[in-house]
C-alpha cells in the first residue's frame, strides 16, 4: 500500500500539539450566535393545527415556510425537541451546494436518464435558496462562491475533466495554485455555480425569524415521542407537554430516530470532525491567496472540506467519518481528539506556511446516512404523513428541494420533482446490529485502502457499487 500524501509530508508534531492547545470543544457557528438568536416556548398543553412539521432543522423550516406561505390561513406549527438548529443544521461546514443528489457521480450510477435533469433541478434549487434570501433580507453571510476540487495525488489527476456538467472548468497545478496556494494541488476542476458559502446557525436562525414572521408556530423544547393516526381522524402527536392533533405532518428529523417504524433503519449516525482557526492576519491570508474564497474539496474517498469565514477564519473537516457500534448518538461521541489531531496534521500539510497558526475551536456533528448516500422520501397514512431523511452531510442546499417535495406531496400534486425516480424510489435499509457495525466499519477500511492503493476498489466496494448502495460518490 502506498502512503497518502499527508503521510508523507506530515508536520512536526510541536506543530500539531501547539496548534490545538487552546482549542475549545465547542461548535463555532452555533457560539456565535448564541446570544442574537430567538427562542421559541415549549408547547404547554394540547393543540389543534391544520399542518404539523417535526424537527427545526433546515428541512423542516423550509417545509413550514412553504406551507404558510402557499396556506396563508391554515395554522402551521413547528415542533423541535431541542433548538432551531442545533444539530447538523447549525453544526456543518456551511457548504450550500447546488447537488442533490450527493455529486454528480451518485446521480451518474443511480439514475443514469435522470442526470441531466437532476443537474438542472440541483442548479435552480441554489438560484431559488439565493433569491430568498436576497428577498427577504436574511442576515445568513452568503456568498456563491463556486467549489474547487482538487487533486491530492497523481491517480486523480487521471479523474479531471471526466464530468459532462459544461459549468465545470478543468485546472492544471499551477491554475489551481493560482487560486489557493498549496503545494499538494495537482489539478483540480472549479465549478462556478455549484456552491455558496453560508453561516450555517445564522441560516437556521434566520429562517425560523422568517417562519414565526409569517405566521409558523414554532416550540423549542417540545419533543415528540409518538405518532398515531387512524382513518378519518386527525393525525396524533404526543409531546412531553402535550397532544397536537394535526389533519397533515412533515416529518423532518433528520439522523434521529423516524417516528414511522418502518424507515427504522433507513439512515445510520456517522460522526464528522471540524476545526475552526484564528481569525488569519493579513500577511497569513496573503501566503494561501484564496481570493475567490470557494469551497474547497479534495477528491479522495477519505476527503476534506475546507473554506474561509467571513472574518477570515479557515475551517477544516471530513476525512475522519466515524460510525459507532449500535449506531447511538451520544454528546460524548463528539470531543475525539484523535480525529482532531489527524485533522490539524493534514491542515498543515496542505498548508505548511500556516505554521503557528492556531484552532480555537474543534467540533462534531452527526450525519444522517443513508444507503444511496442522499436524501429519500417516505409516506405514511394515505399521504397525510410525509418523511424525508438521509441527507449524508449535503444537506444545506437539499433540504430545500426536500422541502418543496413534500409540500407537493402533501398538496396532492404531481410536479417534475414528485415524478423523479429519485424521489420515487426508496433506498435498501441498514442490517440491524451487530451486522451494521461490521459492514460499516468494513466498507470505511476498505475506502482507505482504495486511498492507499491509487483510488483501486476492492471487491467489497465493486458490490456496493453494483448494488447501488452508497459510497461511491
Amino acid at each position: 500500500m502506498e502512503p497518502t500524501i499527508f503521510e508523507k509530508y506530515q508536520p512536526a508534531a510541536r506543530i500539531i500539539e501547539e496548534s490545538l492547545e487552546r482549542t475549545r470543544h465547542a461548535c463555532f457557528w452555533i457560539e456565535d450566535v448564541e446570544a442574537t438568536a430567538a427562542r421559541y416556548p415549549r408547547l404547554t398543553g394540547d393543540l389543534l393545527a391544520d399542518d404539523v412539521v417535526v424537527g427545526g432543522g433546515y428541512a423542516g423550516l423550509w417545509t413550514a415556510i412553504k406551507l404558510k406561505t402557499e396556506h396563508p390561513e391554515r395554522r402551521v406549527v413547528l415542533l423541535e425537541a431541542k433548538r432551531v438548529g442545533w444539530a447538523a443544521s447549525g453544526r456543518n461546514g456551511g457548504f450550500c451546494e447546488a447537488s442533490i443528489t450527493h455529486g454528480e457521480p451518485n446521480a451518474e450510477a443511480r439514475w443514469p436518464d435522470e442526470v441531466g435533469t437532476l443537474r438542472r433541478l440541483g442548479y435552480e434549487n441554489l438560484d431559488a435558496i439565493e433569491r430568498f434570501i436576497a428577498e427577504h433580507g436574511l442576515d445568513v453571510e452568503f456568498e456563491r462562491t463556486g467549489q474547487l476540487s482538487v487533486a491530492n495525488e497523481e491517480y486523480q489527476t487521471e479523474w479531471l475533466g471526466e464530468s459532462d456538467d459544461p459549468e465545470v472548468v478543468t485546472l492544471s497545478a499551477d491554475e489551481v495554485r493560482d487560486r489557493i496556494h498549496s503545494p499538494t494541488f495537482l489539478g483540480g476542476e472549479f465549478s462556478p455555480r455549484e456552491n455558496a458559502n453560508v453561516h450555517p446557525a445564522k441560516l437556521a436562525a434566520e429562517l425560523a425569524r422568517h417562519a414565526a414572521r409569517i405566521g409558523v408556530q414554532i416550540h423549542e423544547g417540545t419533543r415528540v415521542l409518538r405518532l398515531n393516526a387512524q382513518s378519518d381522524e386527525p393525525v396524533e402527536l404526543e409531546t412531553d407537554y402535550g397532544f397536537v392533533h394535526a389533519d397533515r405532518v412533515a416529518l423532518c428529523t433528520n439522523v434521529f430516530p423516524s417516528l414511522l417504524k418502518r424507515y427504522t433503519f433507513h439512515t445510520v449516525p456517522v460522526y464528522d470532525y471540524v476545526l475552526m482557526t484564528d481569525p488569519l492576519s493579513d500577511e497569513q491570508l496573503a501566503s494561501i491567496g484564496w481570493a475567490g474564497r470557494e469551497g474547497l474539496a479534495d477528491m479522495a474517498n477519505q476527503f476534506h472540506y475546507s473554506r474561509l469565514t467571513r472574518d477570515n477564519r479557515i475551517l477544516w473537516g471530513g476525512y475522519d467519518a466515524v460510525y459507532f457500534a449500535g449506531g447511538r448518538i451520544k454528546p460524548g461521541y463528539e470531543d475525539r481528539m484523535e480525529s482532531h489531531r489527524k485533522l490539524a496534521s493534514h491542515f498543515f500539510t496542505t498548508f505548511p506556511q500556516l505554521a503557528g497558526v492556531r484552532f480555537s475551536h474543534r467540533w462534531a456533528g452527526v450525519i444522517d446516512t443513508s444507503t444511496r448516500f442522499c436524501a429519500f422520501w417516505g409516506q405514511a397514512h394515505q399521504g397525510r404523513v410525509q418523511y424525508v431523511a438521509g441527507f449524508t452531510g449535503l444537506g444545506v442546499g437539499a433540504t430545500h428541494f426536500a422541502a418543496d417535495v413534500i409540500v407537493d406531496r402533501l398538496e396532492g400534486r404531481s410536479t417534475e420533482r414528485t415524478e423523479l425516480a429519485m424521489v420515487k424510489e426508496t433506498p435498501l435499509p441498514f442490517p440491524p446490529e451487530p451486522v451494521a457495525s461490521i459492514g460499516i466499519n468494513l466498507t470505511r477500511w476498505s475506502l482507505d485502502r482504495a486511498d492507499h492503493n491509487r483510488g483501486k476498489r476492492n471487491a467489497l466496494l465493486k458490490t456496493l457499487d453494483a448494488l447501488g448502495l452508497g459510497f461511491d460518490s
